[in-house]
């Protein structure tokens, strides 16, 4: 069959026509996707007539969107074009808008806001930028409009990360940001994180009236900031924005509180470069990250320093471009080919808010890097304080704190949840890879954690997996383990499906790998955390961004934790999920 019959055949199969809210304009890429990968480059020029399709759609769309607005855990996020386009970004930035409106009459919003009034707000500014998601332009230009015209300075990024963002928010005392990103979804997602003058992720009782107000205005009510019948033009090109150096802002913040953190940003890149015994291997999968890694390592120019899928794709090859052990070949292939003693790689999801390590030989996710970095901070620097991990995290953190003589904070999931000891923890982090410490941002930062990694493997020449067998033989070993399983039902039917759950109450048995094991212990904070006997753990919870059931296993044996796993999957089959 010849290409253009190819390419008709599957705009037939994808229903692409001239109505866009019928045409399944993802499908159609994924497809095409396919073939590029097993045929070569000629299919690009198809993928590329499909995302003009996909950009007439993001602009045009006067509709509203597919699935209702509504900010998770981590802001909102939905299809590119049928849920996130021109109008309804600009009705959900309108909603933001009218939180430092209602200032006035309600000072009590300043609590969560961080700022006294609308005036403040506007000289503050927000701070906007974008991962390499299709429409990035476009839509920052839709917010850039609705910002101007309600009188906001608008700092302009460009594509960056969300922990560089944050750091701007702080260094240039911008009163909020706005990173047009779904983070780690896949290709057809957009999304929209908004965080406060704290540069954290913004507080339940702002997203909630976000999420109502936005709503609103979406169904009929409008919004005076809202110019629906001006063609939107794209932020780069808009003469009413402040560009600034987004990178330099993070760099500036890391040595400002070097004396809080010690972690010495210009020390560890000086090291790095005259060090000839470690090489480090980053993998962008095509994300933000990748035009930040060159000027991140600054003056170093040598072929220590090696990138991985560094080119601009919004297709991402068609995979899921998140931290994961599949997503970690390269990465792994490549240090494997190396002389070099010491190696530290990095993987890094789009936004650049999660990061996942090797040394070539042992991958190492956060659940064990998070309780890596405390110990480093806390032995290694002699940094003393506590350690926060969401209640999903390995529960390594927590043996090493209790030997420390130390807290441990375990919150629900959601980098949000960290508020109450921003600047108390030493590090807070989550087991989806995230991670921040004290004296930097209260949002997950990849690059932070890049930093801890090369700052522990030239400090104590040893490799994270050596490290980390350290510490497992002085404070006993975990193995945790996690995955997630796509739901038909969401909302209130996917909620009383796991209310089924609580019949595993304390004292109940349950098989595990043949063997009965009875719960000690229920945390129910998120879901459903059940801990056995002999320590080891399952917990269930619905994602807060993507329509599945997450569950989290841990063993304290590394044969246990399949075990787990399946048990975690026959409750769920148990209760009608599966």
């Amino acid at each position: 069959m010849s290409q253009a019959a190819k390419i008709k055949e599957l705009y037939k199969k994808c229903n692409i026509g001239k109505d866009h809210s019928e045409s399944d304009y993802f499908g159609l890429v994924k497809e095409l996707v396919a073939l590029r990968k097993a045929e070569g480059v000629q299919w690009q020029q198809a993928i590329d007539q499909v995302y003009a399709l996909i950009m007439d759609e993001i602009i045009c769309n006067a509709g509203e969107p597919v699935t209702a607005v509504k900010f998770g855990t981590s802001g909102w996020r939905g299809m590119i074009g049928k849920d996130l386009f021109v109008r309804s970004v600009s009705f959900v930035t309108a909603a933001i808008v009218d939180l430092y409106v209602a200032l006035d009459e309600e000072p009590e919003l300043g609590l969560f806001l961080g700022v006294t009034s609308l005036d403040e707000a506007r000289k503050r500014g927000c701070v906007l930028g974008f991962d390499n998601r299709f429409g990035g332009e476009i839509l920052a230009g839709a917010v850039t409009e609705v910002l101007v015209k309600a009188g906001f300075v608008v700092h302009y990024a460009g594509e960056s990360t969300t922990g560089v963002l944050s750091a701007a928010v702080l260094e240039l005392n911008a009163a909020f940001s706005v990173n047009l990103t779904p983070s780690h979804n896949p290709l057809e997602y957009a999304g929209f994180k908004y965080n406060a003058a704290d540069a954290g992720p913004a507080a339940t009782e702002l997203t909630g009236r976000i999420t109502e107000k936005a709503r609103q205005i979406i169904a009929g009510a409008g919004s005076p900031f809202v110019a629906l019948d001006k063609p939107v033009v794209s932020a780069a090109d808009r003469d009413d924005v402040l560009p600034f150096d987004a990178l330099g802002t993070w760099k500036q913040l890391v040595r400002n509180n070097k004396d809080i953190h010690d972690v010495h940003y210009d020390d560890i890149m000086n090291r790095f470069a005259t060090d000839t015994e470690i090489v480090a291997v980053i993998d962008s999968v095509h994300g933000a990250s990748r035009i930040h890694i060159p000027a991140l390592f600054e003056g170093v120019e040598n072929d220590r320093l090696i990138q991985l899928r560094d080119s601009s794709d919004v297709t991402f090859d068609g995979i899921a471009p998140e931290p994961s052990s599949a997503n970690m070949v390269g990465v792994i292939t490549t240090l494997q080919k190396r002389k070099e003693p010491l190696k530290v790689g990095a993987i890094i999801d789009p936004d650049g808010d999660r990061i996942r390590f090797t040394d070539g030989t042992v991958e190492i996710s956060m659940n064990q890097f998070g309780a890596m970095a405390y110990h480093f901070l806390h032995e290694g620097k002699g940094k003393k304080g506590m350690v926060a991990k969401t209640v999903a995290t390995s529960n390594l953190a927590n043996r090493l704190a209790e030997v420390f003589g130390e807290e441990t904070f375990e919150p629900r999931v959601g980098f949000k949840e960290f508020k109450p000891v921003i600047g108390k923890a030493l590090v807070y982090f989550e087991e989806s890879d995230g991670i921040s410490i004290i004296g930097h941002t209260p949002e997950k930062d990849a690059y932070i954690g890049l930093l801890l990694a090369l700052d522990m493997v030239i400090s104590r020449r040893q490799n994270l997996g050596e490290y980390l067998a350290e510490i497992e033989k002085e404070y006993g070993a975990f193995y945790p383990d996690r995955d997630g399983l796509p739901v038909s039902v969401q909302g209130e039917v996917l909620h009383a499906a796991l209310l089924k759950l609580e019949k595993y109450g304390v004292g109940a048995v349950v098989n595990v790998g043949g063997t009965e094991q009875r719960i000690t212990q229920v945390i129910d904070i998120d879901g459903r955390k059940m801990i056995f006997e002999d320590g080891s753990w399952l917990m269930i919870r619905p994602s807060g961004t993507e329509p599945k059931v997450r569950f989290y296993v841990e063993s304290r044996t590394k044969s246990g934790t399949a075990a787990l796993v399946e048990a975690a999957r026959g409750m769920l089959d148990e209760i009608g999920l599966i």
